[in-house]
């Protein structure tokens, strides 16, 4: 007997991502942090994830193939430089106003 497979989505559903909120990958957003200050956040696929980075979050590593998000502040309407982002786990980022960063944030 053969093997079944699930019906395929349609390319209408699978853009507008697994859970209702989600934004698609590779698209930045703009959020307020808890410091009143904006960063824009990216998401990270797994696939694309193909260094390892500290999370300030735990200060625990993000593997090689692990999706995560990137966070950079936005000033008077410019992003700064390579050197201000951050590689967040996607649970410590949403969850950062429960905890404070680490040293390494700062």
């Amino acid at each position: 007997m053969g093997r079944r497979h699930p019906p395929r989505r349609a390319a209408g559903d699978r853009a507008a991502g697994d859970r209702a909120g989600v934004q698609p990958l590779g698209r930045d957003q703009v959020e307020q942090g808890t410091d009143g200050l904006d960063y824009r956040v990216r998401r990270i696929a797994g696939a694309r994830a193909i260094k390892i980075y500290r999370c300030p979050g735990c200060d625990h590593e993000i593997a090689i193939g692990v999706a995560h998000v990137v966070v950079w502040p936005v000033s008077e309407g410019q992003d700064r430089g390579v050197e201000d982002r951050r590689h967040w786990h996607t649970p410590c980022w949403s969850n950062r106003a429960n905890r404070s960063p680490t040293r390494r944030w700062s």
